[in-house]
């Protein structure tokens, strides 16, 4: 079984690799953004399965995976996020993708996921997918910022300089600084650390 998985963060990508080589008869090919991606199908392939993040460069959310899934005749491709919500899976699913991973998996989970879409079936997890988005309380941090300011919290709570942040939303590097600033007078953060720290206690990322 062969498997491309396409990841921005180093340390997340490795993990994959591990727990899935971890397995024995699954070989792993590994790409850090959608061309790397793209240029692994043309010159590495063909792959059982192809795992791309949602959010890495490159991939423009859902445009990335439509150009994935019709590239060289049709592949079988799997959505990954962290942040991606129910809304975003079921459009996934519904474009064709072989299924729609949250990063929060268990390994043992993660394999047998991977295993379950390269043999030809949709895959996603039955508790994420049913769960009620409108029942869910709001988180009183989030309400507090933009979709864009949580976007920029995100990289920060990942550790990522502004130019990464800059690099993954396309947008310029003086706009991501205004946006950290905005942020941080917003949620009484003093630095990128505390503002991390702030996102990791209200359950945000």
């Amino acid at each position: 079984m062969k498997i491309l998985i396409a990841d921005d963060h180093d340390l997340l990508r490795d993990t994959l690799v591990m727990f899935l080589q971890g397995e024995g008869n699954i070989e792993t090919v590994t790409a850090s953004d959608f061309d790397g991606a793209v240029a692994c199908m043309d010159t590495k392939g063909p792959f059982d399965l192809i795992m791309l993040d949602y959010n890495m460069p490159g991939m423009n959310g859902l445009n990335g995976l439509k150009k994935a899934l019709a590239h060289n005749g049709g592949q079988r491709v799997a959505l990954m996020s962290g942040i991606a919500t129910k809304n975003v899976a079921e459009e996934a699913l519904a474009k064709g993708a072989a299924g729609f991973v949250p990063k929060t998996l268990s390994a043992k989970t993660l394999v047998n996921a991977v295993r379950f879409m390269a043999m030809g079936e949709q895959y996603a997890p039955i508790d994420f997918m049913t769960q009620e988005e409108e029942d869910v309380a709001p988180n009183p941090l989030a309400e507090k910022l933009s979709r864009r300011e949580l976007q920029v919290l995100e990289g920060l709570s990942q550790g990522k300089s502004n130019k990464e942040i800059a690099r993954d939303l396309d947008l310029q590097e003086p706009t991501i600084k205004l946006h950290v600033k905005t942020l941080y007078r917003k949620i009484g953060a003093g630095n990128r650390t505390q503002a991390a720290l702030f996102a990791k206690e209200e359950g945000l990322f």
